[in-house]
């Protein structure tokens, strides 16, 4: 697994993506849902979606991911800790 997560409720969950995890496991991939992201933690990590440049992800940046659409997040240093809610 190349998160850990702890469910909040059906629809709201914490994740933790350890610096640990192979670049190879960070693949471009597509959710079933729209999601609200919301960085917990200062991190050296990016996002990207499709077609678009990476964004620095840190501490209080809120973005939307909607369904279907191509994204993926790029390792940093540390640990990338997140709050997704699915709407």
């Amino acid at each position: 697994m190349i998160y850990k997560q702890e469910n909040i409720n059906d629809k709201k969950f914490k994740r933790v993506f350890s610096s640990d995890v192979s670049e190879k496991e960070l693949v471009w991939h597509r959710d079933k849902e729209n999601r609200l992201i919301e960085v917990l933690e200062d991190t050296d990590w990016y996002f990207q979606m499709d077609n678009q440049l990476p964004i620095s992800l840190e501490k209080g940046i809120t973005f939307e991911i909607p369904k279907e659409i191509f994204h993926r997040v790029i390792k940093g240093t540390t640990d990338l800790n997140i709050l997704i809610e699915e709407f």
